[in-house]
């Protein structure tokens, strides 16, 4: 399931009906079978946690019924929806800005960064602290079409986060591109210890 066009519609009917059940999960008779195997597949992308057997047993007694499958958006799946909605579809003029340096972006990658920083309200996994105001200070070299951006390792992080985003929901190239020159990829947490340990290390102290 590489094509976005594919991932966001799974992602999105499993926002709406668990939604509209309550509780948050979707269950084994809102989604046929190649529907939970397309679920499953974005399980192991860290995108859709499926239901463990307490779960089950647990919306079992909810449903008054054996419920022998539910599934249910990751903060991951929830940012990934959220972010896929409203992306860039096409390249912003670059606007003014000040002096920066380090991190180079071109055009594109500069847009998909725009929209990942200014859904900060909304997404359950913010960019890092100081982002923001760095892109609104970026400066463009007009000759090579270049943003540059001084990032800290933290921001450099965020910065793969936010294109991994825009991977998933239409374009790798910004990702890919970043990951060549500057190393930094993101790969989402695919087991509950790993997204434990991931929330634990965002939370502040």
């Amino acid at each position: 399931m590489r094509n976005w066009e594919k991932v966001l519609p799974v992602l999105e009917a499993l926002w709406e009906w668990g939604q509209a059940a309550g509780h948050g999960w979707t269950l084994d008779t809102e989604f046929l079978l190649p529907h939970q195997q397309h679920a499953g597949v974005l399980a192991g992308r860290g995108l859709v946690e499926l239901a463990g057997r307490e779960d089950r047993a647990e919306l079992s007694v909810l449903e008054g019924r054996p419920v022998r499958w539910a599934a249910r958006l990751t903060s991951h799946g929830h940012d990934t929806l959220t972010y896929g909605r409203i992306r860039p579809r096409a390249e912003p003029p670059p606007g003014e800005a000040a002096v920066g340096e380090v991190v180079e972006l071109i055009p594109s990658q500069m847009a998909a960064l725009r929209v990942f920083v200014g859904l900060a309200g909304r997404l359950r996994v913010s960019p890092a602290a100081g982002l923001a105001e760095q892109v609104r200070t970026a400066s463009c070299d007009h000759g090579i079409k270049r943003w540059r951006l001084h990032l800290t390792p933290e921001q450099i992080e965020s910065v793969a986060y936010g294109f991994w985003l825009h991977r998933l929901t239409g374009s790798a190239a910004e990702a890919n591109r970043f990951s060549r020159e500057y190393g930094a990829i993101y790969r989402a947490p695919t087991s509950a210890a790993d997204r434990q340990a991931t929330a634990a290390a965002r939370t502040p102290s």
